[in-house]
């Protein structure tokens, strides 16, 4: 199983300071040292608070790099200057939560489709964020996604019996991904207190993606014992 930190925390860190300084570098490279597999960063149209600085900084520095990015032609440059190692495409509204929404595939056909070409002609692996449901699934397969990452930040905060039922079409969903052979992650409000009720609805999942849950457990106790005291939870 792969792990892979977003590090937009950083950024927006910076912000709250107002002094310039995110030490978004030295977050990358205590990262991987502590064992990250892949360090990701995100866009939006207005570059706040991450700039397009920041994402040329991370390439550099980051040994495996994700950008996730909305659905958008205007921003294309960006990955097809930077070169990142996998690029992940959401919905190109915002939500109160703070999480990046699942893409509709309904909604985005023309664009993603568009999008994905062009990803594709200059060779960068994409992925598409969806709801996990069986028909977000279908929808995007039929587009000729290969790669697919299932949202899961509207579920852990779920009450129990509610969850719980979430987590049982997560598991038929995510069959449904492999069956179809693409590949899959996890993302979305993932932390020490619901990752391993994720996998087990899961199992088949190659990567699953940390941001805030691990950058908060990282402060009262450093990256690398956060870093280690989650994948214990993931066992």
């Amino acid at each position: 199983m792969r792990v892979v930190l977003s590090l937009d925390s950083w950024p927006a860190l910076r912000e709250f300071a107002g002094d310039g300084r995110s030490e978004l570098m030295a977050a990358a490279s205590l990262a991987e040292l502590a064992g990250v597999d892949a360090l990701r960063i995100s866009i939006n149209e207005e570059f706040h608070p991450v700039h397009e600085s920041d994402v040329d900084a991370l390439r550099r520095a980051a040994r495996s790099f994700e950008l996730r990015m909305p659905i958008s032609q205007s921003l294309l440059k960006v990955p097809l200057e930077t070169r990142p190692d996998r690029v992940v495409l959401v919905a190109d509204r915002h939500e109160t939560s703070g999480h990046a929404p699942p893409v509709d595939p309904r909604v985005a056909e023309a664009g993603l489709g568009s999008v994905l070409r062009s990803l594709d002609d200059a060779g960068i692996p994409a992925t598409v964020r969806v709801a996990p449901t069986l028909d977000a699934v279908r929808a995007v397969h039929g587009l000729g996604v290969r790669d697919i990452e299932l949202f899961t930040g509207y579920l852990v905060d779920l009450p129990e019996v509610e969850r719980r039922a979430a987590l049982v079409t997560l598991g038929d969903t995510a069959r449904l991904a492999s069956k179809l052979r693409l590949g899959l992650a996890l993302a979305g409000g993932l932390d020490d207190r619901n990752v391993r009720d994720v996998l087990e609805a899961a199992p088949s999942a190659e990567r699953i993606v940390f941001g805030r849950g691990l950058a908060r457990r990282a402060l009262l106790v450093g990256l690398e014992r956060a870093l280690r005291d989650f994948r214990e939870r993931m066992r």
